[in-house]
């Protein structure tokens, strides 16, 4: 508990981010608290305002406002807390427009269908200040980087730029089988439909929606290929039902990969990258590939010598 302003000199902490500087000094205050405590300007750097990703500098003077940690949460849902916490551990990217996170597979971006709390209900509930808004989605099976506008003006410019094809985004995946050399781009029409149950799956259908996508291989294992994929349209399941109407369903994949195709315990589809401009800057974010898929190539490995090709 701090009482009073503090004013902290950066000395060996030289090059750390602003809210990492903030979150050691601040013990029992939750991240998103810090966060709202940098963006409406109470903590300072040199008498200025700075964004959480600033890198402070030694001899920088860091002003840190009185706080007290906050009990948890009396929401109601015991697991909220945890949840916002997990998700704020995630972030890759922050600045006053935009949160990118690197979104664990099996979290649901939104709520609904017996899920009761997605990313995007933690986050608002979390902070109830910012009005986030999901720019695109990622399915529940699939990890990696989830962008989140923080204000309109950002949801409004990323969705221009998702619908002219300015937003490159690289997916990697691991596939079933030895995919083709000379497969480099898929163009098959996709159409969404829905099974007896009611659950919407998508298929390759001649009158649906035009779909590309170009792939690359980045390893060749014993019984499956690592693969990279860039997606030029922004379907449904694209990546899923274009590996897999190539015949060679993305492993993990319950719902699209063929009877007979090894279960696993993930769908081995990531969300690596996103470039895209933010008030005229080049962003490019980066979502670690998952250590899942790692210990599966080193268990599939094609022999000692094989050499990755990305």
């Amino acid at each position: 508990m701090a009482a009073e302003v503090n004013i902290v000199a950066v000395d060996a902490e030289h090059g750390q981010r602003l809210d990492n500087f903030l979150i050691a000094r601040m013990k029992g205050l939750p991240r998103s608290r810090i966060y709202r405590m940098v963006r409406r300007g109470e903590v300072r750097v040199n008498g200025a305002r700075c964004r959480p990703g600033y890198r402070v500098q030694q001899g920088d003077r860091v002003r840190i406002p009185p706080f007290r940690g906050e009990p948890p949460s009396g929401s109601g849902d015991p697991d909220a807390g945890g949840f916002a916490e997990t998700l704020r551990n995630a972030t890759v990217y922050e600045d006053d427009d935009l949160l990118v996170i690197d979104k664990p597979s099996g979290v649901a971006v939104h709520g609904g269908s017996g899920i009761s709390l997605g990313v995007i209900e933690v986050l608002r509930r979390n902070d109830p200040s910012v009005p986030f808004a999901l720019v695109h989605r990622l399915d529940r099976d699939t990890s990696g980087c989830l962008a989140v506008a923080k204000n309109r003006r950002a949801l409004l410019a990323l969705h221009a730029q998702l619908r002219k094809g300015a937003v490159a985004k690289r997916y990697d995946l691991v596939v079933d089988g030895h995919w083709p050399t000379h497969l480099g781009v898929v163009h098959k029409p996709l159409a969404r439909y829905a099974l007896a149950n009611g659950e919407r799956r998508v298929r390759v259908q001649d009158d649906g929606h035009p779909s590309t996508t170009a792939f690359r291989v980045v390893d060749r294992l014993a019984d499956a290929t690592w693969l990279a994929a860039f997606p030029r349209t922004g379907r449904t399941h694209q990546i899923r039902v274009h590996a897999a109407a190539s015949g060679h369903p993305i492993l993990g994949d319950a719902k699209y990969a063929r009877h007979g195709v090894e279960a696993h315990a993930r769908l081995f589809l990531h969300a690596s990258e996103l470039t895209f401009l933010l008030r005229d800057r080049r962003v490019k974010v980066n979502a670690p590939v998952p250590a899942e898929f790692d210990r599966l190539r080193a268990r599939r490995r094609l022999n000692p010598r094989a050499v990755r090709v990305d």
